[in-house]
């Protein structure tokens, strides 16, 4: 779960550190609008962006019931990203796991990309999808 954070932590470091050093030159303007680039960075490469992710295993079950698909992300994946962003207020209608917070999704990625954990894979009436286009996605609900 740790490693979903590691990237926003690192923008915001670093965000930090530039502002300070700017900030020290007397630059104090330009400090703050460094430092909001690299926390809207650190957000954007966040989980907090995505639906709240479920089980893998509660995904299927939930997919077997109301027909909807899964998708299997992760944080900092840009593909990932330009899904999520690209669905807008659709994203919702899918069951979003995050294989870096679920070892039987990271599993269940694997077993469909020949060991690889390449994502998003999207698994549409049990058939897998990786980095579908995002208006067949939408098609798909």
């Amino acid at each position: 779960m740790m490693r979903a954070w590691y990237l926003p932590v690192l923008f915001t470091g670093c965000g930090s550190l530039v502002a300070a050093v700017r900030a020290v030159n007397g630059s104090v303007g330009p400090a703050v609008a460094v430092w909001l680039v690299f926390a809207l960075l650190a957000v954007v490469h966040s989980p907090l962006v995505f639906p709240r992710p479920v089980g893998a295993v509660r995904a299927r079950e939930l997919g077997a019931v109301d027909g909807r698909p899964i998708v299997y992300w992760r944080a900092g994946c840009k593909y990932c990203l330009r899904l999520r962003f690209r669905l807008g207020r659709d994203a919702r209608r899918l069951h979003w796991v995050d294989i870096w917070r679920d070892p039987a999704g990271a599993a269940a990625v694997r077993a469909v990309n020949g060991g690889a954990e390449t994502v998003p894979t999207v698994v549409v009436a049990g058939r897998p999808y990786v980095n579908p286009d995002p208006r067949w996605v939408r098609a798909q609900l």
